[in-house]
């Protein structure tokens, strides 16, 4: 259920920049990622939550081929005509993710026409909560249904997928896109992406799931993700020589890891370990999740972290610190960094019961050991892209 008072000042923003009153508005999620890191994108597995905090996007039908974009939240208009070529707009750099969705609509020959289009979200932005999938699906969500476009769940996440590896410059995986397409409320998603075969995993209603900023902002076209991933592919090749059934690192076991770290060197060899053990430890906490053992969950989530340390090196002293403070406390079962990392987010499970211990241990301590301002978020799991207006 989005907040009413958000939908009025959507409302009231897209008339007050672009004139008259929207068509519709469609929402998408972000995310929060319970495990399953950086294995998205070498076909493995991963368990994202869809979360209540949401982009909203209200669009309105145009008659002159013309296509305005407005954000609420960063202000400017960004303008083109829909015949021509999608180019980047390098002033307003938010206005890239629903640009690179219009460019991919345009490849796959959909029939779209002109439009106005405002956006608002409160997926904070940089955190590692997918707010750039969020601005994708609901985008594509929102045009879907503007131009009866007939698109399914899928096509949505593999089309926001598309934007922004092809128009954004980000090599991301399938996950974010497919969690904001698919959410389900009071579930988390255990996702093969190589297949997108999705299971239902039931998220019991006195678990608390927090996510903690660390207010390091990452940007992650300026950051190394194009880079592990590209260590990821070249771990891939390698195997591939020897057994060409290998596509993706989903195909490799750890003990061929292990035995071909010489060939590999320490560096790729790390990364190709990290995304290994990773898929174990994700098909091993759904069956925790399952069972009710939490406290199973919570201790595959922090071997999660600390592969993501020692063998993937995505993280930075603020997530460490973050996950050793949320593990001291009593009653946590588990911490890890969610997302891509270089900053970002943690997410810890806890009973309902234990969040305030957690928000007032945890934060004053972290304020005082970095000098930086953590948000905590207590998240619920949310339902995925949907037209609420």
């Amino acid at each position: 259920m989005v907040d009413p008072r958000r939908l009025a000042v959507l409302v009231d923003a897209f008339a007050g920049a672009l004139g008259q009153q929207p068509d519709l508005i469609a929402r998408a999620p972000g995310r929060v990622n319970l495990i399953g890191e950086h294995t998205d994108y070498s076909d493995g597995f991963v368990m994202p939550m869809a979360i209540n905090r949401d982009v909203l996007v209200a669009v309105r039908r145009r008659d002159d081929g013309q296509v305005r974009l407005h954000s609420v939240d960063y202000g400017g208009v960004s303008a083109f005509d829909v015949g021509d070529r999608v180019a980047h707009d390098g002033s307003l750099p938010w206005a890239n993710y629903p640009r690179g969705v219009i460019h991919v609509l345009k490849t796959i020959g959909a029939a779209i026409g002109g439009f106005d289009l405002a956006l608002t979200g409160n997926v904070p932005a940089g955190a590692g909560l997918s707010s750039s999938a969020a601005v994708e699906v609901a985008t594509i969500e929102a045009l879907d249904a503007l131009f009866s476009l007939g698109l399914k769940t899928f096509d949505k996440a593999r089309l926001g997928q598309r934007a922004e590896r092809e128009f954004v410059g980000v090599a991301c995986g399938i996950m974010d896109q497919a969690i904001a397409a698919a959410g389900r409320a009071g579930h988390a998603l255990m996702l093969d992406c190589r297949t997108l075969e999705t299971t239902l995993v039931p998220v019991e209603s006195g678990l608390a799931v927090v996510v903690t900023d660390t207010s390091v902002v990452r940007g992650l076209v300026g950051s190394k993700y194009n880079d592990r991933r590209a260590e990821c592919e070249a771990s891939t090749a390698h195997f591939a020589r020897s057994r060409p059934e290998v596509a993706a690192l989903r195909d490799v076991t750890l003990g061929e890891v292990e035995a071909a770290t010489g060939a590999l060197g320490p560096v790729v060899s790390r990364r190709a370990r990290h995304v290994v053990s990773e898929n174990e430890r994700v098909l091993t906490a759904e069956a925790a999740f399952r069972a009710g053992d939490l406290a199973e969950v919570g201790r595959l989530m922090v071997a999660s972290h600390e592969s993501l340390r020692d063998d993937f090196e995505v993280t930075v002293p603020e997530l460490d610190l973050l996950v050793e403070l949320a593990c001291a406390v009593d009653g946590v079962y588990g911490a890890r960094m969610t997302g891509a990392g270089f900053g970002g987010c943690t997410v810890a499970i806890m009973p309902v019961g234990v969040v305030d211990a957690y928000v007032a241990e945890v934060v004053p301590t972290y304020r005082a050991r970095t000098g930086l301002e953590p948000r905590v978020f207590t998240c619920t799991a949310s339902d995925g892209a949907s037209v609420v207006g």
